[in-house]
């Protein structure tokens, strides 16, 4: 316990070298992170052209038919004892790893890899429309985790592993590692940790560079995109407030499938039989929204659909995302969820290129702004949402319309006000969890950094006057780059960077109550 404490201690008296230390641990997680999560990738990929190597082969064939609907079932039984060995492992894994770095989970990180390994498989294997970038994140979570737990880190060093490890997660899944970093600062922590940074950034390139090694240097969408006129920008304003309120919709209605699928009484093993056997029926006659989405994102690429072909495909694969997520197999959303914005970026754009005298080529700008629009709005994550879709695509000239309707949409979403969706997930993971907390026995402090922001209640008065509460001690304060050793009567002020010492015992709770003081 002694050598855990003055570990922690080690961080604020060492700054010139915890840098080195931070780089070299961001490397730890980085080949960690992304070795596990290319492997995942390259088996989903045989899974994915397996499946489809399947439904060619029974096709017309009524007795190779009934054997695959009946194997799927069979498969359906297997996952359902699977999320019952491991019952983290079920669903994204994006709620799960931000409860364990915010205190309220502790995961079995070798337990949820190979739950998350085999299960992710098994439903993309089956058709289910999931994608592979939420599984990656919490992958590449527990993989750190695993990391740290091996090379005996301290609670403070674990936790920031565990989230630069979600955000290589991403960058191997998308070829994406700025996205990957900016998902963890803006989506999972809420914050700007100059450390966690640091960390992230080498965490997220390294797991980029090892799935380049594998997978090429390509972009996962290879779109030829054009300029929108300024006198155009109107429509973009449309675009934006629709993507928002679509957003929300989404959001709206995947809570409440997840509601009805928890309505049937019926035991789990049955009922996700039932659905990896009418997803094997749905392949057998509507392949094109089978998995993540990449074969409906080829058709994107390859050809320009028709307005009818783009409003079936969207719903059918809205409905068919919901119905796959609601059952808690394995897999995530954010891949579906940018082909949901893809196609509706390609409605708009099919829409307006006629009418507003547009360019043809301006038909996958369309699609690639829709992309980022309805991320924005689902996730309200808008910087990475925009960032993302720039990686994704590997093109800066879409920049200005792309950030148009990004903000757009997330001020439309935030403006209704409804939840982010992962936080939604994130409160009902909390609330329906059978998880352990931190080990409460340990008297091991955390270090966790805050920033006063703007507005902030705390603003202008003395610490000794605020109510931090017993288990909380502020060690350390940044104002303009310049530390200053904190009293009873230092006064603070809007940007500067607190550094807590939080004990493990209440880690949970006094991280929550301390950042709902500071952003009151």
């Amino acid at each position: 316990m002694i050598n855990k404490e003055k570990t922690t201690i080690r961080k604020l008296r060492f700054k010139k070298t915890e840098s080195i230390y931070l780089i070299i641990r961001g490397l730890e997680v980085g080949i960690a992170s992304g070795l596990i999560c290319v492997l995942y990738r390259y088996v989903l990929e045989i899974a994915e052209n397996s499946l489809m190597s399947v439904l060619g082969f029974v096709k017309g064939s009524p007795s190779k038919i009934a054997l695959w609907l009946l194997l799927a079932a069979i498969l359906g039984v297997i996952v359902a004892y699977i999320n019952k060995f491991e019952p983290d492992a079920a669903g994204s894994g994006i709620p799960q790893v931000s409860g364990e770095i915010r205190g309220y989970f502790s995961l079995n990180w070798w337990k949820v890899i190979l739950a998350k390994f085999i299960g992710g498989t098994t439903s993309v294997f089956c058709g289910l429309s999931l994608g592979r970038e939420g599984p990656s994140v919490q992958l590449g979570g527990m993989a750190a985790k695993g990391v740290s737990r091996l090379t005996k880190s301290d609670k403070t060093t674990e936790l920031r592993m565990i989230s630069c490890g979600a955000g290589a997660g991403m960058a191997a899944a998308f070829n994406a590692p700025i996205a990957g970093t900016m998902f963890v600062l803006e989506e999972l922590h809420h914050s700007f940790d100059k450390a966690l940074l640091t960390m992230g950034i080498v965490s997220a390139i390294t797991a980029d560079y090892i799935s380049k090694i594998f997978f090429g240097q390509n972009t996962i969408f290879k779109y030829d995109t054009s300029t929108i006129a300024l006198r155009h920008y109107w429509y973009l304003v449309i675009m934006g407030v629709i993507l928002g309120i679509s957003g929300v919709s989404y959001n709206v209605i995947m809570v409440k499938a997840q509601k009805l699928f928890k309505m049937i009484k019926l035991p789990s093993p049955v009922k996700l039989a039932g659905v990896f056997l009418i997803s094997g029926v749905i392949g057998l006659y509507f392949p094109q929204i089978l998995c993540g989405g990449h074969s409906m994102a080829n058709i994107l690429i390859t050809q320009r659909p028709e307005l009818k072909t783009l409003i079936i495909l969207l719903f059918a694969k809205f409905i068919f995302g919901a119905f796959s997520f609601s059952s808690g197999a394995p897999g995530g959303t954010l891949y579906p969820l940018c082909i949901l914005g893809a196609y509706l970026g390609a409605i708009f754009g099919n829409i307006a290129i006629g009418p507003l005298d547009m360019k043809d080529a301006l038909f996958e700008e369309f699609v690639i702004i829709g992309m980022a629009g309805l991320f924005s709005s689902i996730v309200r994550a808008p910087l990475t949402g925009i960032i993302l879709v720039f990686e994704l695509t590997g093109d800066m000239n879409s920049l200005l319309p792309i950030a148009t309707v990004s903000f757009i949409s997330y001020a439309v979403a935030n403006t209704i006000g409804t939840a982010p969706f992962y936080s939604i997930l994130f409160e009902k993971a909390v609330e329906n969890t059978d998880s352990p907390t931190l080990d409460t026995s340990s008297n091991e402090k955390v270090l966790q950094t805050f920033t006063i922001p703007v507005g902030s209640s705390v603003n202008g008065k003395k610490i000794a006057d605020i109510e931090w509460g017993k288990h909380c001690i502020i060690v350390s304060i940044e104002r303009n780059e310049v530390p200053i050793t904190p009293k009873g009567d230092t006064v603070l002020k809007e940007g500067d960077t607190l550094v807590m010492l939080i004990s493990q015992r209440r880690f949970s709770q006094d991280l929550k109550r301390i950042e709902e003081l500071i952003d009151d």
